[in-house]
């Protein structure tokens, strides 16, 4: 992939019936192999907390460690449309605050849009940052950032009452100035019905086949998360076995003094050692 994504890009591409490909990377080295493949969008989510700091839950990303890794991320893949996620507490104490935060990951990582797990409570910041000039993705459905309040997460509009809750909330979420939404753990007939109705993009995260486009995590798309994924997930791939292997290989080569070897190992030019073997003996 070549040429520069824009939200253009993915406006047309909802116009057009056709789907967009996105996958959530925390890494320069990652993002520079997605950068190879026909991926649309990077979601830089703040699941990094969880897949590459080890925390349980999403709670513990910091908006410099986001600002940091979605550089990281911008650099290996400058070509595909960036997405930051705003960690916990980055836009919910002020709305000042949350525009400043929000400009942060534009000026200081290069990301296209900003993604806030959204509920009505939020429709103000949504339309402060997008005010600001800030493109918008409103998460809603499975919202991570709220495991101390729910507990435990469950799919969302299940029931006739809460998915026409969910359904007006994505329109006034659009109305606000969102100008994309992604849906975690959504009915998929609810998915659909929303994404219908939507002038903007509608990204699926495990809410079914409906919406103009699906995202997941690079570890659950490489197999590399041994069986801790959600039930939406799928692996093209177990990169775990054959790291895993390819690290015992490593192991037992240096154990057994078969690396480096002399292919692997830097060498004097020729003639040079003799003569530091004089200059020695001197």
């Amino acid at each position: 992939m070549s040429a520069h994504i824009t939200i253009v890009d993915l406006l047309e591409a909802k116009h057009q019936n056709r789907r967009i490909a996105a996958i959530s990377c925390y890494d320069y080295t990652t993002a520079l192999l997605v950068s190879q493949s026909d991926i649309e969008m990077i979601i830089v989510g703040d699941s990094a907390a969880q897949l590459v700091l080890g925390f349980d839950s999403t709670l513990a990303a910091t908006m410099d460690f986001m600002v940091t890794i979605t550089a990281a991320v911008r650099r290996g893949a400058p070509n595909v449309f960036l997405v930051a996620d705003m960690p916990f507490l980055s836009y919910q104490v002020t709305t000042a605050e949350a525009v400043k935060n929000a400009g942060r990951f534009v000026t200081q990582s290069g990301a296209q849009m900003v993604k806030i797990e959204a509920n009505s409570a939020q429709l103000d910041v949504i339309k402060k940052v997008s005010d600001a000039g800030i493109a918008v993705m409103a998460h809603i459905g499975i919202k991570p950032q709220y495991i101390s309040k729910t507990g435990r997460f469950k799919a969302e509009a299940t029931t006739a009452e809460m998915a026409a809750q969910l359904i007006s909330l994505a329109k006034q979420m659009v109305e606000a100035g969102a100008g994309s939404l992604l849906l975690e753990g959504t009915a998929a007939e609810v998915a659909e019905i929303i994404t219908q109705r939507s002038e903007v993009p509608v990204i699926s995260c495990g809410s079914g086949p409906g919406c103009d486009g699906q995202v997941l995590i690079a570890p659950d798309i490489l197999g590399t998360t041994q069986g801790r994924s959600p039930k939406f997930a799928k692996s093209y791939d177990n990169l775990a076995d054959r790291t895993t292997k390819a690290f015992k290989a490593y192991s037992k080569q240096v154990h057994q003094s078969e690396y480096p070897d002399k292919e692997h190992s830097y060498h004097m030019k020729t003639g040079e050692f003799d003569r530091l073997k004089e200059i020695l003996k001197q």
